[in-house]
């Protein structure tokens, strides 16, 4: 019996020390603006395009856009500040979808106020004719949608 409680402490320790040896997956930007993802190294914009960073959350309402429109601001952006921002993949969109939550899907601590509703990936649907893919984040779906549509926007980058 003893070497069995001993062999479960030795579990419980080592389980407790992974824990504890894991970075947090997000680390925010010094003025709050951005979040590096450490899985994937993506830099995002914390708030969706519309919203702003107030010091503790992402404050107003999220700008709805075209798929053409999301690219331009996309490029806007970009030109404006410097860095490489630009629409994400819809592969790189669905990884900060947090399937363990809903409405939204998403963690809230790194992404504020996210809106529960569709975000633009840069993907194009090859199934929908003129088509995108995008990505709900009230519950984490993906789907194709027509670019004529509008859906909000969260811009991303590569990493350092």
């Amino acid at each position: 019996m003893k070497p069995v409680l001993i062999f479960c402490l030795a579990l419980w320790v080592m389980a407790a020390t992974s824990a504890q040896a894991q970075p947090p997956r997000y680390t925010a930007s010094a003025d709050g603006q951005e979040v590096t993802d450490s899985q994937t190294g993506l830099i995002w914009r914390r708030c969706a395009e519309g919203m702003n960073w107030d010091g503790s959350t992402c404050a107003g309402a999220a700008t709805p856009f075209t798929h053409e429109a999301a690219l331009q601001r996309a490029t806007a952006q970009a030109t404006s500040s410097g860095k490489a921002w630009r629409l994400p993949n819809v592969k790189e969109l669905s990884s900060i979808v947090d399937k363990s939550r809903s409405d939204p899907a998403i963690d809230p601590t790194a992404f504020p106020a996210t809106p529960s509703s569709w975000f633009w990936s840069a993907s194009s649907n090859v199934g929908y004719s003129d088509g995108a893919w995008d990505v709900l984040f009230n519950g984490g779906y993906v789907d194709g949608y027509g670019r004529f549509g509008t859906d909000a926007v969260r811009l991303v980058r590569a990493g350092q």
